[in-house]
């Protein structure tokens, strides 16, 4: 086996694994994220209906920095719309990610911004 689909096999199994135990509803969604080499994206998810309740990106902000600032900023205003929707606690899926740099920051910056979870 190549170490490529060795690694790709392995954060299939990461993300599964995460979702096994985490599903979102309509009181508490499940705060979803992506990292891309370019973006960061990150959505509140109803599962029981399989709706994206509040979705929220690095391509939204017009302000540039690096990826751990751009990161806390997606967090906020990811928490500042679910807000308009009366939405106050989440449940947290870090996708197979570590919890640190970029995922942290979203965390971080979703509980500055009054997302409890």
């Amino acid at each position: 086996m190549k170490l490529q689909q060795k690694s790709t096999i392995q954060k299939e199994r990461r993300i599964k694994r995460v979702r096994n135990r985490i599903s979102g509803t309509s009181d508490r969604p499940r705060l979803c994220i992506f990292l891309s080499n370019r973006s960061i994206y990150a959505q509140l998810i109803n599962d029981v209906e399989g709706k994206t309740l509040v979705s929220a990106s690095s391509k939204e902000s017009k302000d540039s920095g690096r990826n751990v600032k751009k990161a806390a900023m997606v967090g906020e205003l990811l928490a500042k719309k679910a807000k308009e929707k009366n939405i106050t606690k989440a449940v947290f899926d870090r996708r197979g990610y570590k919890y640190h740099g970029r995922v942290k920051a979203i965390a971080e910056g979703a509980r500055k911004g009054g997302l409890n979870f």
